[in-house]
């Protein structure tokens, strides 16, 4: 067997510089701080979705219990409803839902139009704060429906 003598050149270019070596270091925390960063807000967003998507269930529950209601039983009311998906049967943090039902004449129908008296605009306001992220932010929804005084009630439980 045959030994060769290794050039003096050949093993500093077989290693890394400080340089590169912090230009890795730096590419590296960036990549990392980015991924950590999406994956953080990927997260808000799915809560954030979460609650908005609970707010919509919240308030089409409401006026659907309104619809049902006979025409002496409309009128104005509060509530408060709270959700924490990570619960289990009692309720322990999350998200609370305050809520306002009202009723009004509806604005757009005439006054000239003979069945106004026999309708209601009925309008679902609902408000919640999301903890997250670095501040808390009130988030604010609403729908709205027209009821009638001889409307889907009266089919299901009787003649007022």
């Amino acid at each position: 067997m045959r030994f060769e003598r290794k050039k003096r050149g050949s093993r500093l270019a077989r290693a890394f510089t400080m340089v590169e070596v912090l230009v890795a270091g730096a590419i590296l925390a960036i990549i990392s701080l980015a991924y950590y960063g999406a994956l953080s807000s990927g997260f808000s967003l799915v809560q954030s979705t979460r609650e908005d998507l609970r707010a919509t269930q919240i308030m089409m529950q409401r006026i659907e219990a309104v619809r049902l209601c006979n025409w002496r039983q409309l009128r104005n009311f509060t509530f408060q409803e709270p959700y924490d998906p990570a619960a289990g049967s009692a309720p322990t943090g999350g998200a609370m839902y305050y809520g306002l039902v009202s009723t009004n004449l509806p604005s757009s129908i005439g006054n000239s139009c003979s069945y106004k008296p026999n309708m209601r605009l009925v309008t679902v306001t609902l408000f919640w704060v999301d903890h997250n992220g670095p501040r808390p932010q009130t988030h604010f929804r609403h729908m709205e429906t027209q009821v009638a005084r001889y409307g889907l009630q009266n089919y299901i439980w009787g003649k007022p």
